[in-house]
Order: C-alpha cells, then structure tokens, then sequence
C-alpha cells in the first residue's frame, strides 16, 4: 500500500490540480474563454466551480440526506435557493481554504496520507492486515479510484491543517467559564402548592349556549377536508425494463464484447524490507546502506522463514514493517518500476536480490499469486440482463415518453388507452388531500406534491379529466385523474356535542384553578404562609427532581434577593402551581463537569474562529457568483 502511494505520487498531484482548478478537467484550456465562464457557477480566487462540480455537490447531498432521512427523505429538500446556496457556500469554502492552503505551502507526506489509510475503520481483515481489495472495492462503489480518493484525501488533510492552526488556538474566557458553573451549581430549596383543574370540575355548569359558542369559534376543529379517489398511471425506465425481453444470445454478444468488465488481472503478494537510501545519499552511507542490506538478504536466503521476523526488526517502511513486510495484493503497475518489474518475475515463494529505488534498497518475497480469472457467463448472467434491460429501457424512454405525453392529453377522459398503448398499470388511491402527509416520502406519487397541486386544479376536479404529464424524478412521468371528489364539510353539531361539552370544561376548569392559583400567589406576597405546601425539595439547573422545563426555568429566574418569595406557573392541561422557594445555596463544585463546559466553551470559541477565518479567506478570494448558473436545473439535483 505504501509503495502503492508513492508510485502515485506525481497522478495524485495531476488530480489534486483537477480538483483545485476543476474547469481544467471538464472544458480544457478554452474554460476560461468569455463564453464559458458564464457557465461556470462561481470563481473563488481566479478557480472556477463549474456546472458539472456543483451539480455533483448536490447529488452528494442528496445522497446524504436520503441516508439521513431514510423513508422520510424528500427530494424536495434541495429544491430550493436557500439549498443551492448552502452547497455553493460550501463548495466557496473549500476552494478559499485550498487557495490558503497552496499559498502556504502546506503538504501531507507520503508516511502520514498512507498512516491515515492504513486506520481507516472497516479495511482489517481477520488477521489485522489491510484489506485492498475491499477499500478498492469500496471506492468503485462510489465511482472512484484508489488515485483520485488518495488525491482528495491530501487534499481535505491538507486543509485541516489549515483549521486547525486556526482551532487550536481559540481561547475561551475563564471567568465567563466558573459564571456558567457557578449558575448552574446554584441550589434552591422549594415547596409547591398545587391548583388541580380537575378538582374545580364539580362547580362548573355548562350550557347549551357555551357549547355553541366553542362549535361556531372553532370551527376549524370539525372541519372534514375535501378529499379525492383518485387513479394515476406511471411512466418509468424501470416500468420499461419489466417488459423488455433479452434473448441468450444478446446476453452472450454484450458479455463477449464486454469481457474486460467480468476479468480480474493476475495479482501478487509480497513482503519487503525496505532500507531507506536516498538519490543523493553519500558514497559512504550509500555503501553502509548497501552492506547493511547484502548482510540482510543472506539470513532470509538461509532461512526465508525468518523474513516476517527480519522485516519487523530492520524495515524503515512503517506501514508494512509491523506486519513483517505485507504488502498485500497488488496489480501489475500499482508499485515503483523497479519494484514492479521484479515481483512479477518473482516464483511464489522466492525472493528478490537487492532492488534499489528512489525509496531505498527493497529485499522482495513473493508470498501468494492470484491469477488473471474471468467470471463465467452464468455467474453473471442475471446483472448482464438487468444492464441491457436498463440502456434498452433508457433509449425506448423518449419515444414513450413523447407517446405518454400524446395520449394522456388527446384522450383525456380516460387513462386505459395510455395504459394499454405503453402496458401500463392503472393504481387506484383514496381520501387524498391538497397537502402531502408529513413523514410519508415525497417519491410516492400519491404524496408527490406536483402530483398532487395538479390533481387538485379546477379542471382536474370539475372534469375530471386527465391532468398533464408530470416529471416527478429523472425519466419518471405520472398522470392521473379524479375519480370521486368530496368537497369540504363540517361535522353537525350533534355528532361533536360530547367531546365538545368535554373540552368546555377542560378549558373552564384550567381557567378557575389558575383564577384561584393567581389569588393565592397575590395573598402569599403580602403575608407568607407554608400551610398547604409540599415537602421540600432541593433542586438546580442540573437537578431538576420531578419539576416540568417551564416550572424549573421560573423557579431559577426568580428574584431571591429576599427570601422567601414565590412564582406561579401554568401546568398545560393540569391546572397551576405556586412555588415557594426558602433558601438558596452554592452547589457542591463537580471538577469533572466543569472542565467539560470549559472545554465546550472552548469548542464553541474555535468554531466562532474557524468561521471568521474562513469568511475572511471568502472576502480576500473575491468570490463572484453567477445566479444564473446557481439557479439553473441541474441533471444531478432534486427534481
């Protein structure tokens, strides 16, 4: 893996320059022609942020927050300029701090960038070696190669050195620290006296009157809304797909002609004791180096099972010695040209003479060899149909989506003559309304809110018929009608009455104990009394006892210049209580806990640091922004 980084070295710093002036990789040299930069989406320091790079930025964050968000996820979530901009500022960010960061000559070396790879979480194998397959596996998940994730990582590692000058040096203010805990440690000793709504109850008489008065004031409660039956029609690649047919022998042309796809080429295992010796090492220590090593070659070559011994005690490659040498499996090309050349000779089990790079003298073992294989057409059979299925699927899309679009609109009292014409599936759904239900996934048709704006029109509903093709997703239309419409009524009184007489006196109730709670607050203020209180409790901001949020926040903020004194809370749906509070003390000081508000005071101060820093790099890039460009429909964003 080390060698891995270091052949690379030179195409990483190629990326690493994509992805700092990334109008370079998509338009060429002609990107900074007047023509293009209209194009681009903004300059921060003369770097562009083109189409392509900001429309990927929001396809990552909508991958995001589909993770985030799961089922609940709404791709309408960055369908907004209040969206865009988030991820523009973003994207400003990265390229000022970039910007900083090359002007500062700040670097990552080969060591640390591999160190960082090797700890990765998720990349051991049973026995704690690295595991390349998987991480490169991992990174062609993602579209990416070994080089470009290598490049990108040197890049933010880079970066984080920048913040972290910056971070490390934030200092929070002492005092303000033993404040908070001093406030926070602050204990009050209180009794409650309790004005339950339900023991007012009794002496309540409710009438007809006070029932209608509630009915006609809230009408909204007993309000049924309008609702619609309605049916809708699909338009998918994946409705496509299910009715292509793909016949053996186009199964076995695309396999032929796509064999590179299915071939894994022949990979090599080895372990190295590496010496380190550079280019203008003098002859002296060039000859030491090259005794020491000679010295090394001839006890391995007597006894090649102490190799994984010899490499942890004498190889200057930290990321292999420790694992005797390891270097796992590599490709052909994937090491320095020396190295490459002599492992691939290498018969498993024998090892190398001296092999001298720009990294020192290596001493090769060839440990295991995997053979170039192709996987067999059976076993890849099923992934070879979904694929052609999905690019016939994507070519026959526009011709029916033209047909969808046609036919919907020609024969608008219906949705059986697209449905046949395209095989299409008539879904049928109920009691829809104007909004879409909260928590349910904006990807189902029937809470899609374009779906749903257009179900809902005039036309759509007095009608009924057809509404217009409508995108809902990337190469997804729908198109419905209105099956049965039930406009907005109100629940008859009658069907209410009880739950209204119900809530008249929940509302009557709560009124006469706060009535009564509030007179005896205004008596207790002019002539203190603990009759009728509770036992005493002690509480703080940090120990709240059985108190609700509100009751310990007026029990805190209460002036207790002279004692006693009380306050009087409202307890939501339970009536009101008075609190009288006695005594106040210091608490007992918790060592612990104010060292971790001091820290989160700290915390907070270099991420104040952090964010004047990097506003302050924005405004000296001299960012321009093309609206335009930020505004416009992106392939890879939110539809």
């Amino acid at each position: 893996m080390f060698e891995y980084i270091r052949t690379h070295k030179r195409i990483m710093q190629g990326v690493l320059l994509v992805i700092i002036f990334p109008s370079f990789a998509f338009f060429g040299i002609e990107s900074f022609t007047q023509r293009d930069v209209r194009t681009n989406v903004a300059t921060v320091a003369g770097q562009a942020i083109s189409q392509q790079e900001f429309d990927q930025a929001l396809s990552n964050q909508l991958d995001r927050l589909k993770q985030a968000y799961g089922p609940e996820f709404d791709a309408q979530m960055l369908n907004t300029p209040e969206a865009r901009q988030n991820v523009l500022d973003d994207l400003i960010a990265r390229k000022a701090l970039t910007a900083e960061a090359v002007k500062s000559k700040l670097t990552v070396s080969d060591q640390v960038l591999q160190q960082t790879i090797l700890e990765t979480p998720g990349l051991k194998k049973e026995d704690n070696s690295f595991d390349g397959e998987r991480y490169k596996s991992l990174l062609a998940m993602q579209g990416m190669t070994p080089v470009m994730y290598e490049a990108s990582l040197r890049q933010d590692m880079t970066m984080q050195q920048l913040i972290g000058a910056v971070q490390n040096t934030a200092i929070s203010s002492k005092t303000i620290a033993n404040r908070i805990a001093l406030i926070s440690e602050q204990e009050r000793e209180v009794q409650a006296l309790n004005f339950n709504a339900k023991d007012f109850a009794a002496s309540i008489k409710i009438t007809d009157e006070m029932l209608r008065a509630y009915y006609d004031k809230n009408a909204k409660q007993f309000e049924i809304p309008e609702l619609v039956n309605a049916e809708y029609v699909v338009l998918s690649n994946d409705v496509l797909a299910e009715h292509i047919v793909v016949a053996d022998a186009e199964v076995k042309a695309h396999y032929d002609q796509n064999m590179k796809n299915y071939s894994t080429d022949e990979l090599r295992r080895a372990s190295h004791i590496l010496l380190n010796l550079k280019k203008d090492a003098s002859a002296d220590e060039t000859k030491n180096v090259k005794a020491k090593a000679e010295a090394l070659l001839a006890q391995v070559r007597k006894d090649p099972s102490q190799f994984a011994k010899l490499a942890k005690e004498n190889s200057q490659d930290p990321g292999s010695a420790e694992r005797g040498g390891d270097l796992d499996f590599f490709a052909r090309g994937a090491m320095v040209k020396a190295f490459d050349e002599t492992a691939f000779k290498l018969k498993e089990g024998e090892i190398s003479g001296l092999v001298q790079t720009d990294f020192g003298i290596h001493i090769i073992q060839l440990t295991a060899i995997k053979p170039a294989a192709v996987k067999p057409l059976e076993e890849v059979k099923a992934q070879l149909i979904s694929d052609i299925k999905k690019q016939k699927a994507t070519k026959a899309y526009a011709e029916a989506a033209e047909t969808f679009t046609n036919t919907v609109d020609e024969q608008a009292d219906s949705l059986q003559a697209v449905a046949d014409k395209l095989k299409l599936k008539i879904e049928k759904v109920s009691n829809l309304n104007r909004q879409p239900i909260p928590g349910m996934p904006a990807t189902m048709v029937a809470n899609n809110p374009k779906f749903l704006s257009a179900i809902f029109s005039d036309d759509a509903l007095k009608k009924k018929n057809n509404i217009e093709a409508i995108e809902i997703a990337p190469n997804t239309l729908v198109s419905g009608r209105v099956v049965e419409y039930k406009p907005a009524s109100k629940r008859p009184f009658d069907d209410v009455k009880t739950l209204i007489q119900a809530k008249v006196l929940e509302v009557e109730a709560l009124a006469l104990a706060k009535k009564n709670g509030e007179a005896k607050l205004a008596a207790l203020k002019s002539a203190d009394s603990a009759n009728h209180f509770s036992e005493v409790k002690t509480v703080s901001r940090l120990k709240k006892a059985d108190l609700s949020n509100d009751a310990l926040l007026a029990i805190m903020k209460a002036d207790v210049s002279k004692l006693p004194t009380f306050v009087g809370v409202d307890v939501p749906g339970v009536g009101y209580s008075v609190y009288r509070i006695a005594k106040v003390a210091a608490g007992t000081p918790d060592p612990a806990r104010r060292a971790s508000e001091a820290q989160q005071l700290e915390n907070a101060a270099a991420q104040q640091d952090i964010y004047s820093f990097v506003e302050a790099l924005k405004k000296k890039a001299k960012v321009e922004i093309n609206k335009t460009a930020l505004n416009a429909k992106s392939t890879t964003s939110a539809p």
